[in-house]
């Protein structure tokens, strides 16, 4: 009999935590596991690519009305729901102000708690693929023999309340951790779960995404400069204002570029208005989303991750594989993946040290070369992976 397991996770939009668990599912042992995946928002960017295998569950009700404006509420005789948002409305600013509870997830669950019910159906292993949301879901409203959660980012970074969170991870049987840098993070964090805790890195598959670079379209201009490509929300965590204050730089020493983002965000009017303050229009565009970006990393020059901070950096590992010289910044877990001036170059955190070594890439083509002949001889998928993820199941 095939044992029953559940994922959950917030969306199948963007997102390396989104991108990774597609990556999973893309792998996992469909013989001997029956699978159900329960997102908190319907659609995505990576549906198009969930296995045929996956049972989709409907997503609780209350994620679904959080969409709709007050008004429409009204206007549909949703007054519970309605009643209960402008109540939620008013916890959350009082959490804010007065509880230290910073993060919106945590602020926002005792809330969710109540309007959502447990889920019927019961389960041999359910796993929360990321932290916040997912994981209290599956702590509360999941019946499972074994649970298990993932943290894909830098916990202290990230803004989580560990008082607030400890009762939710103290009831999973395992915490895994996308990197050494998450795992050691977690371990001080929580040293009461330091045998839980273990290191599992993202899944991803070299053959994969070098075929899927193959196909598809990228770049549709016909500019013929230097093309540098970053990839990430456009959110704080992401940097792109670093981004943006590198490329004026560039600009300013009459380097021929143009700097293309892949990803969206509740940033993005506010970096649309950097970049018309610094007159960068025709070098910086941002593309909109793509459920194939890896047309765009084969065609680019450079691949830039400008973050403030990260919990391995998937779109730095994608990169590699399609031997794209990396400028990244100099946030923690970066030195899992890159070593200066070998298979790309660090930059400190601001944008103008970020533009100097992007300068330095155009200008030195030894260097750029050297990089590229490195980054060709380096072995970065992690297939094997889904070993770990198995044995955990077991």
């Amino acid at each position: 009999m095939k044992k029953r397991v559940l994922f959950v996770i917030d969306s199948l939009h963007s997102g390396g935590a989104e991108k990774s668990l597609i990556s999973l599912l893309s792998l996992f042992d469909y013989e001997n596991y029956e699978v159900d995946l329960l997102t908190f928002k319907e659609g995505g960017l990576y549906m198009p690519l969930l296995p045929i295998d996956v049972n989709k569950l409907e997503s609780p009700k209350i994620f679904s009305y959080m969409e709709y404006s007050l008004r429409d509420l009204i206007k549909k005789k949703m007054l519970n729901i309605a009643i209960w948002r402008v109540n939620t409305s008013i916890s959350l600013r009082y959490k804010e102000k007065f509880k230290n509870i910073n993060h919106g997830a945590q602020r926002m669950w005792p809330r969710l708690d109540k309007a959502i019910s447990k889920l019927d159906k019961k389960y041999d292993v359910a796993i929360a693929y990321s932290q916040g949301t997912p994981t209290y879901y599956v702590a509360q409203k999941v019946v499972a023999k074994k649970k298990i959660c993932w943290v894909n980012i830098d916990y202290k970074f990230a803004g989580y309340n560990r008082e607030f969170d400890f009762k939710y991870y103290e009831k999973f049987n395992n915490i895994v951790a996308v990197s050494k840098v998450c795992t050691e993070v977690l371990k001080d964090v929580f040293p009461e779960f330091k045998n839980k805790i273990i290191t599992i890195y993202d899944i991803i598959s070299e053959s994969l995404i070098n075929n899927m670079a193959n196909e598809g379209k990228g770049f549709v201009d016909d500019y013929k400069g230097v093309r540098i490509l970053t990839i990430g929300r456009l959110v704080y965590q992401k940097g792109y204002e670093y981004a943006i204050e590198a490329a004026k730089y560039l600009k300013d020493k009459n380097i021929d570029f143009r700097w293309y983002s892949i990803g969206e965000g509740n940033l993005k009017s506010e970096l649309e208005k950097m970049i018309i303050e610094y007159n960068l229009q025709d070098n910086f565009k941002f593309l909109g989303t793509f459920t194939n970006p890896y047309p765009f990393i084969k065609e680019c020059d450079i691949y830039c991750q400008p973050s403030r901070f990260e919990g391995f950096g998937l779109a730095i590992a994608e990169a590699r594989i399609l031997n794209k010289p990396i400028v990244a910044t100099n946030f923690d877990i970066v030195y899992d993946q890159i070593i200066n001036g070998e298979n790309g170059l660090i930059a400190d955190m601001n944008g103008r040290e970020v533009g100097k070594k992007i300068e330095i890439l155009v200008r030195d083509n030894k260097l750029e070369q050297n990089i590229i002949d490195n980054l060709n001889n380096e072995k970065v998928g992690t297939e094997d992976e889904i070993n770990k993820i198995l044995e955990l199941l077991l």
